[in-house]
């Protein structure tokens, strides 16, 4: 599990945003991202997972299938990145009838994972 994620690039966020990339691929990207370790002989390793999603979430959650879960990935993104999505990759969005849970899920991950990305080379670049 988490073996041969593909990297943070523009392309894998398109990727996820036009399904090409299968749910657990993406939802994997994101546990990486926030800490999460599996070890098949032990289980989930939580040890650099952030105290407020430890507690919440003591195993990975399903980003796709969880509203709780995504709701709170969205709230972890600071204000000045909120439009990544639209900056960076220049999406403007699904169309209505494109408009279900899952679809708009995937659009959070990939939110997300901008930001992360964004964050990283900033502390890299310090």
């Amino acid at each position: 599990m988490m073996n041969h994620l593909p990297p943070l690039t523009d392309q894998t966020f398109r990727d996820i945003l036009d399904d090409t990339i299968d749910d657990d691929t993406a939802n994997q990207l994101v546990w990486q991202c926030l800490g999460y370790r599996y070890d098949p002989t032990t289980g989930w390793n939580v040890e650099a997972v952030s105290p407020d999603w430890r507690q919440d979430y003591p195993e990975p959650p399903n980003f796709i299938e969880s509203r709780p879960a995504t709701v709170k990935l969205t709230r972890s993104i600071p204000k000045e990145n909120k439009q990544l999505l639209k900056t960076e990759l220049g999406f403007e969005g699904y169309k209505v009838d494109e408009l279900i849970p899952r679809k708009t899920r995937r659009a959070t991950i990939v939110n997300w994972l901008l930001s992360y990305r964004c964050l990283n080379q900033a502390r890299s670049e310090n």
